[in-house]
């Protein structure tokens, strides 16, 4: 293709508002285009690079014995009804009515969908195992889209499902596949990306991996133990605590801290490390608006992920008013209102000596002893594992923590969604089961950016071979001199009927604007004809990564090019 009939601008300056690199470089690179908030139009260079990356996915998922099939967009709000998602799930979901009235949702993911479609092919024992996939359009009303194609709204994604008669099927499945995504990322030019343990949010299930690749401007927290190599998204990683109990209990004792709210304030006046606060955190459940106050130490962080998963319900923030008694930066456990769900993370447990709010305005407790004031609680793991922690698998304090961006998930599922949808098998011996299930998703356009933001300079991306928009770029510098055209026109047909995918700029324009928008489209293998180098009979091929540039003559390029590649 010639590069003067490329659909799409290339620009030097910075867009406004973009603070990751991949998203600057495929904005300035002619590669989308803002269409609204988390939705983008696809220009030809990254559409060749997505169809390249669903090419990859297809081999593997065959590999795999998958079938591609293909689910609707728009879904009846009753397979979600079924399921019962479609009261779970919060706003993320688009929820609408078609002229009829009759409710409808915009797939987010097709776990209802693909059970549909196969619950009556599975009615027997005999058709299992099998797995299906499909490469789909959906929509997420994410409330923060950011980084371009990192977090969006609307999405290009591989989602499959797998259904099994037992665990053990499922579970060798489930490596199987994680071993495909490994390949996938791989052969993407992405080999770094590790897989971690993670919470399996609003897809249920037993056991959950999300794929990431470590990156500063990633938005999931990783804990990666050094030692032992123990790896988990910071949501679902275990916080491992040491409770030291003082020997001698002191007597609870109500002190003054008038302005003092907040943990910092309080241990400053009080003269004690946070690690001797009882601090209190107040939710509301999504489900009724009751509130749930969470104690925990006053030197860890609260994951909400984990309240969530315990509650069995969404929460946010509580606006606590005057009619609920209760009295924000001075609570406590001692003395609360009846009606409250109350929650303690096991940093508390066994516990001494503590500071607490005192439920008054202006005042808290000292020398709080929860098992004398209250008595047998239940204390849960409900906080974040901190950097520099203590290891859940090897027990060592050598817990980082590091960002990173989700390229992909699986998850065993179980029997979530076909008890709930009534999808049935007959056994051997004609007993009634359901279907083992298991889902794995790879966002194309998300992996797509990922690479770039993995694999660029401060010039543009640097495509890795196997998804680069094309594979060579082949710069006539100086077109206007007849015999520079006429060298590269014959060079770039020899390319095209060797079978090389290639990019031809034969613009009038200077060396330096062919060169900055080469670098901006990242092509592997740059190919220059110039007026210099055609007298000496050669043209130079260069990678775009900077690791070679050789002279090739003219007569043999597209061949020296095509052994390269």
């Amino acid at each position: 293709m010639k590069i003067k009939q490329l659909i799409g601008d290339r620009f030097k300056e910075r867009p406004a508002d973009c603070v990751i690199d991949s998203h600057v470089l495929m904005l300035r690179g002619g590669y989308m285009k803002y269409v609204a908030s988390g939705i983008y139009s696809q220009y030809p260079p990254l559409r060749r690079i997505t169809r390249k990356i669903e090419q990859i996915i297809r081999e593997e998922m065959d590999a795999l014995d998958g079938q591609e099939v293909q689910f609707p967009v728009a879904l009846p709000a009753a397979l979600w009804q079924e399921s019962g998602r479609y009261d779970t799930i919060g706003s993320e979901l688009l929820r609408f009515s078609d002229r009829n009235g009759a409710p409808l949702v915009l797939g987010m993911t097709h776990e209802e969908a693909a059970v549909q479609l196969v619950r009556e092919y599975g009615q027997s024992y005999a058709k299992y195992p099998f797995f299906l996939y499909q490469i789909q359009e959906k929509f997420r009303d994410e409330a923060r889209p950011r980084g371009g194609l990192i977090r969006v709204r609307e999405f290009s994604m591989k989602d499959a499902y797998s259904f099994h008669t037992s665990q053990e099927d499922l579970e060798a499945f489930y490596q199987r596949c994680l071993q495909a995504y490994e390949r996938i990322f791989a052969r993407a030019g992405i080999p770094e990306v590790i897989s971690v343990a993670s919470d399996s949010g609003m897809m249920g299930g037993s056991l959950s991996h999300e794929f990431m690749l470590l990156t500063p401007v990633g938005e999931d927290s990783i804990a990666l133990c050094g030692e032992c190599g123990y790896r988990a998204n910071l949501e679902a990683a275990e916080c491992i605590v040491e409770n030291r109990r003082d020997e001698q209990s002191q007597p609870l004792t109500l002190t003054g801290t008038p302005g003092a709210h907040t943990i910092e304030e309080v241990c400053q006046l009080l003269h004690l490390p946070r690690e001797k606060a009882c601090k209190a955190v107040a939710y509301e459940k999504e489900t009724d608006g009751g509130l749930v106050l969470l104690f925990l130490r006053g030197d860890l962080e609260v994951n909400e992920t984990k309240v969530t998963n315990f509650l069995g319900c969404g929460i946010r923030p509580a606006s606590l008013t005057e009619e609920s008694g209760l009295h924000p930066g001075f609570l406590g456990p001692c003395g609360l209102p009846d009606g409250l769900t109350l929650l303690f993370d096991r940093s508390l447990e066994n516990a001494n000596n503590l500071c607490c709010g005192a439920n008054r305005e202006g005042f808290h407790y000292t020398g709080l002893d929860l098992r004398r004031e209250l008595g047998e609680l239940r204390y849960e793991d409900f906080a974040k594992l901190q950097d520099e922690g203590i290891c859940p698998r090897c027990g060592r304090r050598s817990i980082s923590i590091s960002r990173g961006i989700e390229v992909g998930n699986i998850f065993q599922l179980g029997a979530k969604y076909t008890e709930a949808m009534g999808m049935r098998y007959l056994d051997r011996e004609g007993n009634f089961h359901f279907p083992l299930m298991g889902c794995y998703g790879i966002g194309i356009g998300r992996l797509a950016a990922s690479v770039c933001e993995a694999r660029h300079d401060e010039f543009g991306p640097v495509w890795p071979l196997s998804i680069a928009p094309w594979q060579a770029h082949l710069c006539a510098v100086r077109a206007e001199n007849p015999d520079v055209k006429e060298a590269a026109d014959r060079l770039y047909g020899e390319l095209q009927a060797a079978g090389v995918e290639t990019l031809y700029d034969d613009r009038p324009v200077s060396a330096g604007v062919q060169f900055s928008d080469a670098d901006l489209l990242g092509v592997p293998f740059r190919v220059v004809v110039s007026p210099r180098n055609l007298r000496e009979g050669y043209c130079e091929i260069a990678a775009r990564d900077h690791s070679f540039t050789q002279k090739v003559p003219l007569a043999g390029a597209a061949v020296h090019l095509l052994g390269l590649i």
